[in-house]
Formats: C-alpha cells, sequence, structure tokens
C-alpha cells in the first residue's frame, strides 16, 4: 500500500484543488466588492462639482497605463492582430468600456449607487435577449421566470427613486438616471455577445487590456474635444485623488481579480459569486454616502438578486 499523501508530507490533489477554489472564491469575491466600489467614489467625486467628462478622463487617463501594460504582457509572443483584429478590438472598446463607462457615469449623477448597481446586474437577461434577436436562441421558461423577477425587482426600486425625486431633483431627472445607467448595461451586453470570437482568437486578458486601451483614448480624447484643458487643471485634489483610486482599485485590479477567479473556478462560480456586488454597493452607499436603506430597496434587491441566480443556475 502507498503512503497517504500526509505520510508522505506531500499535498493530495484534493486539498490542492479545495485550496485553488478557496482562493477562487475570495477573489472573486473581492473582485465584485472592488467593482461595485466604483460607483461609490463617482458619487463621492460629484459632490466636487466635477462633471462626467471630466471624471471618466481621470479615471481613464490613470488607468491607461495600467491597462496598456496587460495588454502588452498578455501579447508577449503571440502573433500580431491583423486589420480586422484591430477593427474588433476597437469596436468592442467603444461598446463596452467607453460608452458604457460613460453612459453609467452621466447616470449617476441622477440616481442612487445602489439603484444603479441593481440596473447594470440585468447584464445577462440582456446578453439573452440580444442572442433571441441576432440568434434566434429561444429562452428557457425558468429563464423567463428569472428575468421577469428581476425587472419586477428593478422596477420596485425605481418607484422608490421617482418617489425620492420627487422631493428633490424632480421625478424626471431620476428616470433620465435610470435610462442612461440601462443603455450602459446594454451597451455591455453587445461587448458580451460580440467579444467572443475574439477572446477565442487573442484570449481574455490580451483583449481586455486592448479594448480597456482604446476605451481610454477615447475617454481622453472626447475630453480634449469637449472640454478646454484648463478644465482638468481646476478640479479639486480630492477629485484626483478619488480618479487614481477609481483607476487602481475600482477598475484595473477587480479585473486581474476576476480572471484570475475564473481560471479558478469557472465563470459560472465567478457569476455567481459576484452576486455579492449589489449588496456590498448598497452597505458601501449607506455607510460612506449616507443613501437611505428602505423595505422597498431591501424588497427590490431581493427580487433582482433572486431573478438572476434562477436566471443564470437555468441558463447553463
Amino acid at each position: 500500500m502507498t503512503k497517504s499523501a500526509v505520510q508522505t508530507g506531500f499535498p493530495s490533489s484534493a486539498s490542492g484543488a479545495k485550496k485553488s477554489v478557496g482562493a477562487g472564491l475570495v477573489l472573486a469575491s473581492l473582485g465584485a466588492i472592488a467593482f461595485s466600489g466604483k460607483a461609490i467614489i463617482v458619487k463621492l467625486a460629484y459632490r466636487y462639482g466635477v462633471d462626467a467628462i471630466t471624471l471618466i478622463m481621470l479615471r481613464m487617463l490613470f488607468a491607461l497605463p495600467l491597462f496598456a501594460l496587460m495588454a502588452w504582457w498578455a501579447g508577449r509572443g503571440k502573433p500580431a492582430l491583423t486589420f480586422r483584429d484591430w477593427l474588433g478590438v476597437i469596436g468592442l472598446g467603444f461598446s463596452g468600456y467607453y460608452l458604457a463607462s460613460f453612459l453609467d457615469f452621466a447616470g449617476l449623477a441622477y440616481i442612487s449607487a445602489s439603484f444603479e448597481r441593481l440596473i447594470l446586474y440585468l447584464n445577462p437577461t440582456l446578453v439573452l435577449l440580444f442572442g433571441w434577436l441576432l440568434y434566434r436562441r429561444r429562452a428557457t421558461r425558468p429563464q423567463v421566470l428569472g428575468m421577469i423577477v428581476s425587472y419586477a425587482g428593478v422596477l420596485l426600486v425605481f418607484g422608490h427613486e421617482l418617489w425620492l425625486g420627487s422631493g428633490g431633483k424632480g421625478g424626471g431627472a431620476a428616470a433620465w438616471g435610470a435610462f442612461l445607467v440601462f443603455l450602459s448595461a446594454v451597451s455591455y451586453a453587445g461587448y458580451l455577445v460580440y467579444s467572443g470570437e475574439f477572446v477565442k482568437r487573442l484570449g481574455s486578458l490580451r483583449l481586455v487590456g486592448l479594448a480597456t486601451t482604446v476605451a481610454c483614448v477615447l475617454c481622453i480624447l472626447q475630453f480634449v474635444l469637449m472640454r478646454p484643458m484648463s478644465a482638468a487643471m481646476q478640479v479639486a485634489p480630492e477629485v484626483i485623488w478619488l480618479s487614481v483610486l477609481n483607476a487602481t482599485l475600482c477598475t484595473a485590479v477587480p479585473v486581474l481579480m476576476v480572471m484570475m477567479a475564473i481560471e479558478r473556478i469557472g465563470p459560472a462560480m465567478a457569476a455567481q459569486t459576484g452576486m455579492i456586488g449589489p449588496l456590498s454597493t448598497i452597505l458601501m452607499g449607506v455607510v460612506i454616502l449616507g443613501e437611505p436603506f428602505t423595505a422597498w430597496i431591501a424588497a427590490g434587491t431581493v427580487l433582482v438578486i433572486a431573478g438572476i441566480f434562477v436566471f443564470t443556475r437555468t441558463g447553463r
């Protein structure tokens, strides 16, 4: 009889697998929480009178070296991109990271961080709708049920935001903000639908690095065309530090964390772990921003998370 792993002092394959899964779950959780912090930082920056165009430019300016390094690192020893590859990277960078980010930043000026996160969390349902429109892929009954439950939760929180808005900025402002963030989710869903082929050709890390680099350049170009250069020098120092934090801790770092988590536990389990995102946003919104937490928000959040859970579980 051979000696056991304990006797020989070498870890068994089972214990190694458990460590890998544990590390993957931790990485996925931390990545989801870090991603969720983006909305909190944006809301904090808006308190200093900065606009969306300037704020997203600062975020992308500080993130550009990190993503360019990521693209270079992932592309070492790989074949050069063809003209068709570059067209795809530019299109995906525009849709998935430039347009989606700008619409999200603009919408956050009008709605709470927790509501923004719930809208963005509808992304899997939008990917399914794109699949039905483009490829006639039918949804299962549990998927349809999950979608209905999730959208009911968003509508519940939306009604709460409109009610709050009627006593502040106005319900129209809340509706406009929700619409912008929903368009952001649609734009990113388009990125997910069309990125599959390029992920196979280039690899996920290389594609993300290249697409986000394109988005960074577009955000900087947008600022140069629409704002005087002096506007960047007139922002409060707090906005600069918040943008650095947003670019690193809430943008580049969680991208790497989620990629590393997917390698260890797979995309399905990583997506399930990402459900901690909306909950962390709500908690940070209450503690850091002083946003209200009511029974309406709690009920809406439960419906959205439950619906997406059913949707993703049955969509495998």
